[in-house]
């Protein structure tokens, strides 16, 4: 409690009290029973009423998030021409009067459910787009007066301004510009840029009406039931669509896992065959040089050649050796081993 509310309370106490000791007074002489120093004391009451009256009714205290115009019957223009700043003011007792208006932000909702908005019941905005479709949008603006323009915006709208025009413009710019979209646009694609211009004409238009707009916010888009449901339908075939195509797209990745997987046995089947075939030319190589070396060792040495085929042939053969010049290889007689 201030001072000021504290002083209209002693006030108004100090009345109920000369009304009391009047009551009592009365009382007491009708029954011949005169209170002693009664007009002293009811002469006093009232004069400390009064003083009390008079210096509450001239004490004003401001909160920090207020400011007051001060009526005036002894300004020229019916008011002072600067508002009441917080803290304990005074103004003329009877000849000045004070309207407390709020600086703090107010938030005006205007929403489809029953219990979000301002006014009760469906408040959201109906509004009809570029291409004929109805929608209906859910919106909160955010705003203040200007501490600036107080004056004048009491002038002007009293403490009407959030019916009569926080509330008709924003219903109205809203209107405005959702027709200039496509209701695909107003869903998606241009839904900032949509929200950025209402922002943009209702904080000028406010601020020719003496008010600041903090923000503007859109709460949400309702469609009617027939456009939902083609909505509906559209995403159920569009995401059919891309299931199609994600099918399509995998077995192509599998045609091409198998055609690489093929073109990889191929391939290794060709560096397979280069390999032995080259294994063979190498093979080849070193048993033609084996020959070459073998030939020059055997040139004018024709008995090493003989002595190499008698190796080669098997231990267990029993054979006769002729000398170099017979060209034949006679059995050798059976030698037959003693009893």
């Amino acid at each position: 409690m201030n001072i000021a509310s504290a002083l209209q309370g002693l006030a108004t106490l100090s009345w109920l009290l000369v009304v009391g000791v009047i009551a009592l007074a009365v009382v007491r002489a009708a029954r011949a029973k005169p209170m002693k120093g009664a007009v002293s004391i009811t002469i006093g009451m009232i004069v400390l009423s009064l003083i009390l009256t008079t210096v509450s009714a001239g004490l004003v205290f401001i909160q920090p998030d207020e400011r007051g115009v001060v009526m005036s019957a002894v300004a020229a223009k019916g008011y002072r021409e600067q508002t009441l700043q917080p803290g304990l003011r005074w103004v003329i007792p009877f000849a000045e009067n004070v309207r407390f208006y709020s600086i703090s932000r107010q938030t005006y909702t205007m929403s489809v459910a029953a219990n979000e908005g301002d006014i009760q019941g469906d408040d959201s905005i109906r509004a009809r787009t570029r291409d004929g479709q109805e929608v209906n949008i859910d919106a909160s603006v955010i705003y203040s007066i200007d501490p600036n323009k107080i004056i004048q915006m009491h002038i002007e709208w009293q403490d009407r301004y959030q019916d009569a025009v926080v509330r008709p413009l924003a219903r109205g710019i809203i209107r405005d510009l959702a027709s200039q979209y496509g209701i695909e646009e107003i869903v998606s694609s241009k839904r900032a840029e949509m929200v950025q211009k209402i922002n943009d004409e209702l904080s000028t238009k406010l601020g020719e009406n003496n008010l600041m707009l903090i923000d503007f916010i859109l709460r949400d888009i309702h469609f009617t039931e027939q456009y939902a449901a083609a909505v509906e339908a559209k995403q159920i075939a569009e995401q059919n669509a891309l299931q199609a195509e994600y099918v399509v797209q995998q077995k192509k990745q599998e045609a091409e896992q198998a055609r690489q997987t093929a073109q990889g046995q191929a391939d290794a089947v060709v560096i397979q065959a280069k390999g032995a075939a080259e294994a063979r030319l190498l093979q080849a190589a070193a048993e033609a040089q084996a020959n070459d070396l073998l030939a020059a060792s055997l040139e004018g040495r024709p008995e090493l050649l003989t002595y190499l085929y008698i190796n080669k042939l098997s231990p267990n053969v029993q054979v006769m050796f002729l000398p170099s010049d017979a060209p034949f290889i006679f059995p050798l007689p059976e030698i037959t081993t003693p009893q």
